[in-house]
């Protein structure tokens, strides 16, 4: 496996895989890597990519003033070791200062599926994660990029910028993987102790209890009802169209339903496609 953590040598050596006839897959994370993450290389070998970049990289610009960049987990070591284990060929360590230049003045920003739900709470946020994702499209010369549809808002903000930037790519999108007891793969639930671990577990099961044909209305009152006998502070329960994000006024197949809540000071974010 190869590592890089100089962007230009990382794209040089892209350019030439691809020029070589190679299938390329990209896998952008922010690292701690846990089994979701490593479910995303995994799709990446099942689509027949001949390379597969893992790009772990904490990126400062998504992140607001108060939230939690510097404690975000990190541990380089073990990334390396389940990207091998898992099959990635390269993998790309770059810091802030070498992603981000001097000066730097230049940023995506997409202004209609990243407006509501996180976007709305997050200022910011999206410009971030379309600025970095559109630079690493740029630096390894992907086929397709593979997401997690945990955080589907990102998901269906980045396939929007892909379509309407040109990008010469596509977008696959991975299921949400989950933990034993329903819970989904973070890498923010290192912060959960025991307790808030459990009070968590509520996410998936509210998910699992809305049904099609449903007002949203009472849908949203009876799940946020739930979550806060859990004892979870609920930040959102949304209710949209699967692809344009738009709110609908009651459940169908095709509807997404999206939750984030507080934990204690942890932010959880889960999601279910009727």
């Amino acid at each position: 496996m190869k590592i890089f953590r100089e962007p230009l040598k990382l794209q040089k050596w892209a350019k030439a895989q691809s020029k070589a006839g190679k299938t390329i897959a990209l896998v952008p994370t922010m690292g701690y890597l846990h089994e979701g993450h490593l479910s995303l290389i995994e799709t990446a070998k099942k689509k027949g990519a001949d390379e597969i970049i893992v790009s772990v990289f904490v990126n400062p610009v998504q992140f607001g003033p108060n939230e939690d960049y510097e404690k975000y987990p990190r541990d380089e070591k073990a990334d390396l070791a389940k990207c091998r284990a898992a099959g990635a060929t390269a993998i790309f360590f770059p810091t802030p200062a070498n992603m981000y230049l001097d000066r730097h003045s230049v940023y995506i920003t997409e202004e209609d599926l990243s407006t509501g739900l996180c976007g709305a709470r997050r200022p910011g946020h999206f410009r971030g994660v379309c600025t970095v994702v559109g630079k690493l499209f740029n630096l390894a010369h992907p086929d397709f990029a593979v997401f997690g549809q945990k955080d589907y808002q990102q998901a269906q903000v980045i396939k929007r910028m892909v379509r309407d930037l040109n990008f010469d790519l596509k977008i696959v999108v991975a299921p949400i993987v989950r933990e034993p007891s329903g819970l989904a793969r973070s890498s923010r639930n290192t912060y959960l102790s025991a307790e808030e671990k459990e009070r968590a577990l509520a996410l998936s099961q509210s998910l699992k209890s809305v049904t099609v044909g449903k007002t949203v209305a009472a849908e949203r009152k009876r799940v946020t009802a739930f979550l806060e006998k859990a004892g979870l502070t609920v930040d959102y329960v949304e209710f949209v169209d699967g692809e344009t994000l738009q709110p609908v006024k009651k459940t169908a197949k095709g509807v997404c339903v999206l939750l984030a809540v507080y934990d204690g000071k942890t932010r959880l974010i889960d999601n279910r496609v009727l």
